[in-house]
């Protein structure tokens, strides 16, 4: 088989089961890959040269992941981060996200989803540096005064960008794609982790939590998902 000649992921996770495991999977789908066992040899590495997306765990010896997103976000606003973490580490999880990582992963994961979201980062992250075709808006889906760009993941509150995740804005997409629908939680996780079996309706809560938080944060009185007790959520009034 010939040797991966796809864009450059940095693997970064003390278990070597884990980075061998991982490795294989990107590597298989034409990925290069360049593994660490900390996060102190990663910055060395970083500090040199960036990959194209980095895979970071968050409890490491030397560096944890939260301290080495927040120096690669120094050097890049744009490069793609992805946290893998435990279930436990859920404060971390927000901590990383804060720091400016685009997205995680809740050990056990399957590598269908991890290679998924690997896609959708480097997708996302190609398609903002592009400029816009002449004549072409691209893929939106507007209602009211949010309008979500869905070639480039992104979302604009009154033409002002709101930043989120993959996932929040997968998220999003599926609650405003039909206003007034319910969406139970069983829904929204095949929605927005398609070829996971791990994900918990805890989890979706919890990114719908930081969702409606983001959304307040642009604008306080715009808060349109709705919580319908017993069955999950829906999209109301978005004007």
């Amino acid at each position: 088989m010939a040797p991966p000649t796809g864009p450059l992921i940095a693997l970064v996770d003390d278990e070597a089961s884990l980075r061998e495991t991982v490795g294989f999977a990107l590597r298989r789908e034409g990925y290069r890959v360049l593994p660490f066992a900390d996060g102190l040899a990663a910055w060395r590495s970083f500090e040199q040269s960036l990959p194209d997306l980095a895979v970071l765990d968050i409890l490491m010896p030397q560096m944890d992941g939260l301290e080495l997103c927040r120096r690669l976000r120094a050097l890049s606003e744009r490069l793609p981060i992805l946290f893998l973490s435990s279930r436990d580490e859920e404060l971390d999880r927000v901590l990383g996200l804060e720091l400016g990582a685009d997205d995680y992963l809740c050990k056990p994961f399957s590598m269908r989803e991890l290679v998924a979201r690997v896609k959708v980062l480097l997708r996302r992250a190609k398609m903002r540096q592009e400029p816009d075709e002449p004549g072409s808006a691209g893929r939106r889906l507007v209602r009211g005064r949010l309008c979500l760009d869905l070639d480039r993941y992104q979302a604009f509150l009154a033409e002002l960008p709101i930043a989120l995740t993959v996932t929040e804005f997968t998220l999003l997409h599926a609650l405003v794609l039909h206003p007034g629908h319910v969406k139970t939680r069983a829904q929204l996780i095949a929605e927005a982790y398609p070829n996971d079996a791990y994900v918990s309706d805890r989890t979706i809560d919890s990114h719908v939590k930081r969702l409606r938080k983001k959304l307040a944060l642009a604008d306080p009185a715009f808060s349109p998902i709705e919580t319908v007790y017993g069955l999950g959520y829906r999209c109301g009034r978005t004007e």
